[in-house]
């Protein structure tokens, strides 16, 4: 792994306003991502895992820039021309069109329904060939080689009999198939990719992580993988973090966070991932309650009303800070 990340996230904020009216403003937010640090470094996949509504994707729309974060800084390793490590370059509050039409080539985006995400009336190749048109990329000799390189590198072979076709006229894997190799054919460092897997046939979802995992390897591509999966984040990630409610509450290498989890919440989570084996006598660590609300949290840690293991220093204090517990292995909890 490198020495320099390719990406750092600083204290990473999203809120979204509750109620108000064309001349009230709102006085309630949802605290959708709040205070996110984070890294990625080359080559590197890091996950988001979570249950629904606690900011994975969220998180993952701010890191590409389709929303606009209300706070924080996302640094992105700028582009050299000698070979060395370029400066970072604060993108959360990128403006004009030259410099988003860089950054759209350098960061993108695999969404999780695949149909949703294509546009019906477009063909494949039309599909695939958009990016490139939107950058000025080769003339349409150059971009129709360039389409069918792409749909040959994901698996979509001949590239000949598909990319006429019309989303409709493909399968749900072949269609994300598109989508990775749209996402690709500009050649991106980093990608977001929000549950790429979730909305496809269990037989089909290896297929399409090895596919992944082998195009970030040869292409060097980085990952921000959000999923509510652990057997797919055990999968896929180098390291994964934990969220919980707005929060990152743990975050470390994967098979250390998977085998030794800290935070409460984290070992709730992998407590109920289903076992195939009957004659398993696992403890299932009991949480209080349901999710609490994200509308305007207390300053306290998100995680209090639903721990087993809530002391007073937690009724009293701040939400505890991300604190090094072991060799790369973070957690948020004081009581740790």
């Amino acid at each position: 792994m490198a020495q320099e990340p390719l990406v750092r996230v600083e204290g990473l904020r999203k809120l979204f306003p509750v109620g108000g009216g064309l001349f009230t403003p709102s006085r309630s937010f949802i605290y959708a991502v709040d205070g996110l640090d984070f890294e990625i470094f080359p080559g590197e996949t890091v996950g988001l895992v979570g249950e629904s509504g606690c900011g994975k994707t969220t998180t993952g729309k701010l890191m590409v820039k389709l929303i606009e974060p209300s706070h924080g800084r996302i640094l992105l390793r700028a582009e050299s021309t000698d070979g060395e490590d370029g400066d970072y370059m604060d993108v959360a509050h990128l403006r004009g069109r030259p410099a988003m039409k860089i950054f759209r080539r350098r960061v993108q985006m695999i969404f999780q329904d695949p149909y949703e995400s294509m546009n019906p009336r477009l063909t494949i190749y039309d599909t695939v060939a958009e990016p490139l048109s939107v950058q000025g990329i080769g003339n349409v000799l150059e971009r129709e080689e360039r389409v069918a390189e792409m749909l040959e590198l994901v698996g979509l072979a001949p590239a000949a009999a598909f990319i006429f076709r019309y989303p409709h006229e493909l399968s749900g894997g072949q269609r994300q198939r598109v989508a990775i190799a749209r996402a690709l054919v500009v050649e991106p460092i980093l990608i977001a990719a929000d549950e790429p897997t979730s909305m496809l046939d269990v037989s089909i979802r290896i297929e399409i992580m090895r596919l992944m995992l082998g195009i970030g390897q040869r292409l060097g591509v980085s990952y921000l993988y959000v999923t509510h999966d652990l057997a797919v984040a055990r999968y896929m990630c180098d390291r994964i973090a934990v969220m919980y409610l707005g929060k990152i509450v743990e975050m470390g290498d994967t098979e250390d966070i998977l085998q030794n989890p800290q935070h409460p919440y984290a070992r709730a989570l992998l407590s109920a991932v289903p076992s195939p084996d009957p004659h398993l006598d696992r403890q299932t660590l009991e949480i209080k309650g349901g999710i609490s609300r994200p509308i305007d949290p207390p300053p306290v840690c998100r995680f209090l009303d639903r721990c087993p293991r809530a002391e007073k220093i937690c009724e009293d204090s701040e939400h505890p800070p991300l604190v090094e517990k072991g060799p790369g292995h973070t957690v948020a909890c004081y009581l740790v």
